[in-house]
């Protein structure tokens, strides 16, 4: 039994179209690959949308103080020197 996918027509600039045809790349299972990757991204952050307003509403919204902790956080995990102007 062979099954049919549907069709889908995708457009590409002319000089993506080249390269990837230079290349005999597999456009469709690319194409199928990064589509299936794309939505589980934007489940997961669905997920973590929904996560966070349950967060929210658990323990409330973050104080700017939070808000600077986890920017000197964030700037130490990046290897900046972030000073305190105050």
């Amino acid at each position: 039994m062979v099954r049919r996918m549907p069709r889908m027509q995708v457009y590409l600039p002319d000089e993506l179209h080249r390269a990837v045809k230079s290349e005999g790349l597999p456009v469709s299972e690319i194409l199928q690959d990064a589509l299936r990757r794309e939505l589980a991204r934007r489940e997961r952050l669905a997920a973590l949308d929904e996560y966070l307003a349950a967060l929210s509403t658990e323990v409330g919204e973050p104080s700017t103080e939070d808000h600077e902790q986890v920017d000197r956080i964030m700037a130490q995990l990046r290897g900046e020197d972030i000073q305190r102007v105050g």
